[in-house]
């Protein structure tokens, strides 16, 4: 499902707001930063799964994913994402 969507991307790898079945074409406004953002976190899990799955890289996938949980400039541990 993963490897579709990134098929229906554009020329330079945007996603648009909808995508049009009937006319299989993206349709909306470019470029969603929210789309972009679902996109990103996807492969980053879909990444870290592989990882534990495999026993390569669990324990460095579940420190990213722990680092990552409070995400953001000025959580309560003082770090910038």
């Amino acid at each position: 499902m993963f490897e579709r969507l990134l098929s229906l991307r554009n020329d330079v790898g945007l996603l648009a707001e909808e995508y049009d079945l009937k006319a299989k074409r993206l349709v909306g406004n470019f470029p969603q930063a929210l789309s972009h953002v679902a996109l990103i976190n996807t492969a980053h899990h879909l990444i870290a799964s592989d990882q534990a799955e495999s026993g390569a890289g669990a324990g460095e996938a579940q420190r990213d994913g722990a680092a990552n949980a409070g995400g953001g400039a000025g959580d309560d541990n003082g770090s910038v994402a």
